[in-house]
């Protein structure tokens, strides 16, 4: 008898090839956009601010210009997520990185307002729907990757590197910014230093196009194509209604999170009168809390399920969302006591960040997966994450509420814990369709 051919590679090679190659990709998007909110006071200035414009009329457009980013995330979750459900994940993640990492770099050499006049605002958001697209397009194929090499029962330890990325990419651009703020003078950093966050983005994505191009395809993709020459879709009704559902579920993780981790250093300078420095500080600690429960709660969704996990982290942004900023607020609370604020407020999303990608995949079958999760994720994100900064400036401006951005947490985290209560308690442990 002949013996089997062994095989070419073993599953768990294999499994953590496709989380590095799925991971990296993340970690350069929301670098990006750490970077870009970290910076958008000095980016309202040169793009946003023509001579005579108010600091918070450019920042408010600065922030418009966000928005309109995560808005075109549907749509590179769309366009990309039909590829990546046809031809296959792995081609359609290389494309994506290379859409990414060419729109970041281009804004680091990027002339400004005072160059060549309105063209430059222009410019940039174009380089900024670029990025949307992108973005709208990786989540889904990482995620999809992710999950789909996951060993038996680690969907969720596995679906959670991609939220941890998400932190460290954030904690990254906040390291790069608070490193220039240190070593540059103030005039350096505004005149060419916020720049090289930018580029960096060029060699990280180097890298990350090397790794994509040793990744295997997805054994579930795999399947599907040889088992069916014409792979079976669910019906679209019901496919529309498990988006909005995911979105549903997703909605107080996007707001909560970028409320807190990224639209915090404007809030403090621009209502607080924080400095640029002080403002770096508490975000890193905001983003340390959120890294640090990440992996933890993605490893216990996987023994008690998602559902548990995700609702108490939304619980808490509800109940303490409020007191917190209060005590942020508060001039006479220690600095160590606002630091453990800032880093709980972090952890409280980071458990919803956790659970949250495996559970989205659970609940698309591999012919729509890519399309279906990436989709949910993008119109929250496009909603409540890519408005919360755009919201939260205008309502303080127009209000005088500095509680705003708590409201908004709280509203959208509430909204999130409906829709968690109709997650099957057990989809943890069923395969994937």
């Amino acid at each position: 008898m002949a013996a089997a051919p062994a095989p070419v590679q073993t599953q768990p090679s294999r499994s953590r090839r496709a989380l590095v190659a799925g991971s990296v990709g993340n970690f350069i998007e929301w670098y990006e956009f750490g970077v870009y909110g970290y910076f958008a006071t000095i980016i309202a200035s040169h793009f946003f601010t023509p001579e005579g414009g108010s600091d918070v009329e450019g920042l408010v457009k600065t922030y418009a210009s966000f928005a309109l980013a995560f808005f075109f995330r549907p749509i590179g979750a769309a366009v990309f997520g039909r590829l990546g459900d046809r031809i296959g994940r792995r081609p359609t993640l290389i494309l994506v990185i290379c859409l990414m990492t060419g729109a970041t770099a281009l804004i680091g050499v990027l002339p400004t307002y005072a160059t060549i006049g309105a063209a430059a605002p222009w410019l940039l958001t174009l380089l900024r729907i670029l990025q949307g697209l992108s973005a709208g397009g990786e989540f889904g194929g990482a995620v999809s990757v992710m999950t789909e090499f996951a060993p038996p029962g680690r969907r969720g330890r596995y679906g959670a590197w991609q939220s941890f990325t998400v932190a460290l990419g954030l904690l990254g651009g906040a390291g790069a910014a608070a490193l220039l703020a240190t070593v540059l003078t103030e005039s350096q950093l505004n005149g060419w230093g916020w720049r090289l966050p930018f580029l960096l983005t060029l060699p990280l994505g180097l890298v990350a196009l090397w790794l994509r191009l040793r990744l295997d395809e997805t054994p579930a993709f795999t399947r599907e194509t040889r088992e069916k020459h014409e792979p079976v879709r669910p019906p679209v009704g019901e496919t529309v209604r498990a988006v909005a559902l995911g979105a549903g579920r997703v909605m107080g993780w996007s707001a909560a999170g970028y409320t807190f981790l990224v639209v915090l250093p404007s809030y403090l300078q621009s209502t607080l009168n924080a400095t640029f420095q002080e403002a770096l500080v508490a975000t890193v600690l905001a983003n340390l809390g959120f890294a640090a429960s990440i992996l933890p709660a993605g490893i216990v969704s996987d023994r008690i399920g998602r559902r548990k996990v995700m609702l108490a982290g939304a619980v808490l942004v509800v109940a303490l969302a409020l007191p917190l900023l209060n005590l942020v607020q508060n001039p006479d609370v220690s600095t160590y006591a606002k630091g453990a604020a800032l880093f709980g407020a972090g952890a409280a999303v980071g458990l919803m960040a956790g659970p949250g990608p495996a559970m989205l995949a659970e609940m698309f079958p591999t012919t729509v997966r890519y399309t279906g999760l990436g989709l949910s994720y993008s119109l929250s994100n496009a909603v409540f994450s890519g408005c919360a900064g755009l919201i939260i400036t205008e309502m303080i401006k127009r209000t005088g509420n500095v509680d705003i951005p708590a409201y908004y947490a709280a509203a959208t985290c509430a909204v999130s814990v409906i829709a968690l209560l109709t997650l099957r308690g057990d989809d943890h442990k069923r395969a994937l369709r």
